[in-house]
């Protein structure tokens, strides 16, 4: 008896000493500034140097300004739009991968993940190049004839949701097809042999399975389009305002860190609340009858 209940405690133990670094990195470089922040915004002032008290004024501000209101709207929108974008793109190139052999797979993969080792700044201005009014895209369009003279591309809400789609496409098609490589063949061949189609074996058996790498698909790539700014100040300008463009311009610019802090975990808060509402909602019917057993 003492013997098998000493295995479990000592496999706990090592499996939180390997968990610990992670864990102390996680804190010190992660949860300990974020509560610093968060204790920044709740000053009443326009800055942090010498401040004392709690105030919920920054958020107050926040949420009586229409103009911040509608730009957090906006954000959550274009936030929204990118991730159907790439998972509707993503999909079935995902999908694909999975299904080749491991020899043709790895090519692919490489042309998948090259993007990524590319510096952001790089990415978007060679969208800038692509999309200026002497761009390729431009003198094509002009050359087939469907434009006449070269169109403004540049600075509007869909170059910056093209844009954005281009950058986090890599993550839906890989998380995609990491969980569809772990689905076997043959339950899509068992479907097939019981006169299911391939629109209905795609829709009952091939989207349920691949649940998971899509939810992790879409809640990496939300994340990291709600608080994109580089790309929307370079492509979109003043016509395509997010709010991780106002944080920057408080804290860097006005120096007003109580209110840039106050705005980042609105826009923290408004992004979990979306995911876990998202990931509630198609979790539990996919899962409801999985467990009344």
């Amino acid at each position: 008896m003492n013997s098998s209940t000493a295995e479990p405690e000592g496999e706990t133990k090592y499996r939180f000493l390997l968990l610990a670094p992670a864990l102390l990195t996680l804190v010190v470089f992660l949860l300990i500034p974020a509560g610093i922040v968060l204790r920044i915004s709740f000053y009443p002032g326009t800055t942090s140097i010498g401040a004392e008290g709690y105030s919920l004024a920054q958020y107050v501000k926040f949420f009586g300004n229409g103009l911040y209101l509608s730009v957090l709207w906006k954000t959550v929108a274009y936030a929204l739009i990118v991730c159907f974008g790439c998972l509707v793109l993503g999909f079935p190139v995902g999908y694909s991968l999975a299904r080749h052999p491991p020899a043709k797979r790895r090519l692919r993969m490489l042309m998948v993940i090259v993007p990524l080792t590319l510096s952001l700044v790089v990415v978007v201005f060679g969208w800038l190049v692509l999309l200026g009014r002497q761009g390729l895209v431009n003198n094509t369009l002009v050359w087939l004839g469907i434009l006449s003279s070269p169109q403004q591309l540049l600075f509007n809400r869909t170059a910056v949701v093209i844009v954005l789609i281009q950058q986090f496409l890599p993550f839906m098609i890989l998380s995609v097809m990491n969980v569809v490589m772990q689905i076997d063949p043959v339950l899509e061949q068992a479907s097939t042999s019981l006169r299911s189609n391939r629109v209905r074996t795609f829709a009952k058996v091939i989207i349920p399975l691949s649940t998971p790498g899509i939810l992790a698909g879409l809640s990496l790539i939300f994340v990291m389009a709600v608080s994109a700014f580089v790309t929307p100040r370079l492509v979109g300008g003043p016509r395509a305002q997010m709010v991780g463009g106002f944080v920057y311009d408080q804290i860097l610019t006005t120096s007003n860190w109580p209110f840039g802090a106050a705005m980042a975990f609105i826009l923290l808060a408004v992004g979990f609340g979306l995911m876990a509402a998202l990931n509630a909602t198609i979790i539990r019917p996919l899962t409801r009858g999985l467990y009344a057993r």
